[in-house]
C-alpha cells in the first residue's frame, strides 16, 4: 500500500463521525420538571426499555425537553398548550389517546384543562 498513514487517518475520521452521538442540550423527560419540581417518575428501567409515568395537575406543565423515540399512552386526559418545532397549539388529549415518535423530538407543555392528566411514556433502549 502506497500511503498507509493516509488510510489510517481516513479510517480514524470515519470511526469518529459514525460513533459520535449528537449532544442534547435539553433535559430528557425525567430530568425536566416544572418550577423545579419533578413531574415524571420511573416505573421500570432495564436493558430494553424505560417506562415513565408523568402527572400534570391543572396549571402544571413540563419545561422544554427532548424525547428519544417513544410510545405514549394517556391514562387520564386533559387540555394542553403544546409548543414544539411547529409552533404553539392548544389540544384536547382524551383518556386512552396513544402517540408515538420514531425520531428525537422536543416540546414544552402546559395543562390548561381542569383535570389532572397522567401519561405513560415507553422508550426503547
Amino acid at each position: 500500500m502506497k500511503h498507509p498513514y493516509k488510510l489510517f487517518q481516513l479510517l480514524l475520521v470515519l470511526t469518529l463521525f459514525t460513533n459520535c452521538k449528537p449532544k442534547q442540550t435539553l433535559p430528557d423527560p425525567l430530568e425536566a420538571g416544572w418550577n423545579n419540581q419533578p413531574v415524571c417518575e420511573v416505573l421500570e428501567d432495564n436493558a430494553k426499555q424505560r417506562i415513565l409515568k408523568c402527572t400534570f395537575p391543572p396549571g402544571v406543565g413540563h419545561e422544554k425537553h427532548y424525547h428519544n423515540p417513544h410510545f405514549g399512552y394517556t391514562l387520564q386526559g386533559s387540555k394542553f398548550r403544546i409548543t414544539d418545532q411547529n409552533g404553539t397549539k392548544e389540544v384536547d388529549v382524551p383518556t386512552g389517546t396513544t402517540f408515538s415518535k420514531d425520531e428525537v423530538t422536543w416540546h414544552e407543555v402546559l395543562n390548561i384543562g381542569d383535570s389532572t392528566a397522567v401519561f405513560l411514556i415507553i422508550e426503547a433502549k
